[in-house]
């Protein structure tokens, strides 16, 4: 993976997640991926637990700007900014630990998000 590559493939997260396309989880990730919501987050595992997991932000309007921070052989970290608007506004800053299989999906997501004046993510 380069740094264009990491950001295609986080580009196209983010499209699927905002219009809540469930169908590109199987394009962007394998299917026994791992997805942790935190660093000692038990593992979502599998496609099927990710597309759940997509669903609880179905139709919220947010607005994401990401860079990578990091790029090595199938390893990337990236890091976000997510605002959130109505009816709930919020920001959150973010870390993803991505581990891509040698065919461009990603089998390990972890996630590492803190929101302003908070020690670690809401549970």
């Amino acid at each position: 993976m380069d740094r264009t590559s990491v950001m295609e493939w986080v580009r196209g997260y983010e499209r699927a997640w905002r219009d809540g396309d469930v169908g590109a989880v199987e394009r962007l990730f394998t299917e026994d991926v791992h997805y942790r919501r935190s660093p000692y987050a038990r593992s979502l595992v599998g496609h099927a637990a990710v597309r759940g997991f997509w669903l609880e932000d179905e139709g919220l309007a947010f607005t994401v700007t990401a860079e990578p921070v990091a790029v090595e052989g199938r390893s990337a970290v990236v890091r976000l900014e997510v605002h959130y608007g109505q009816p709930d506004p919020q920001e959150y800053r973010d870390l993803w630990v991505l581990r891509f299989a040698a065919d461009g999906r990603v089998e390990d997501f972890e996630e590492w998000a803190y929101w302003p004046d908070k020690l670690s993510v809401p549970g």
